[in-house]
């Protein structure tokens, strides 16, 4: 296991009571770095959405937590947050919460001169991602996308 997935694995062990205790849910724990700096995201979310009170309570308890435990060797930023509207769906739980959502794929190399696709979330399992495009369904390989995302209606 990878630093990174250490660090996210053990951050969100420390999350779940914290979240429960809030009555929200952990959506996700990322450990990533951007430039020079690395960044400790929490993103939580509950029925109807959370508030900035939400995430300061969690933010607030967990950053106790991270300081009792010290296990991040690195300086980094802790920030804890909804996930919004046009969430990637990374795991499992993502997937099937989304079913029969319209979704957006990006893959990374082109088909048929296109990168990106919107449909509706049909299936999904460890290999692949089905959406269905007008009626036409289509399959694509996860090695293949670079990001699923729930769609934004506007």
């Amino acid at each position: 296991m990878s630093k990174r997935e250490t660090y996210e694995r053990k951050t969100e062990e420390l999350l779940n009571p914290i979240a429960q205790e809030n009555h929200v849910e952990i959506y996700d724990v990322e450990y990533v770095k951007e430039g020079n700096e690395w960044f400790l995201r929490a993103y939580i979310d509950k029925e109807g959405g959370v508030d900035i009170d939400d995430c300061v309570a969690v933010s607030r308890s967990l950053s106790d937590r991270l300081d009792d435990e010290d296990f991040i060797d690195e300086a980094y930023t802790l920030e804890v947050s909804s996930p919004g509207l046009g969430r990637a769906l990374k795991k499992d739980r993502h997937f099937e919460k989304s079913l029969g959502e319209e979704v957006e794929i990006k893959i990374y190399k082109p088909i048929d001169g296109q990168k990106e696709f919107s449909g509706i979330l049909k299936e999904y399992d460890a290999d692949t991602v089905t959406i269905e495009i007008e009626g036409q369904t289509k399959v694509f390989a996860k090695a293949d996308v670079a990001v699923v995302r729930l769609a934004l209606d506007f």
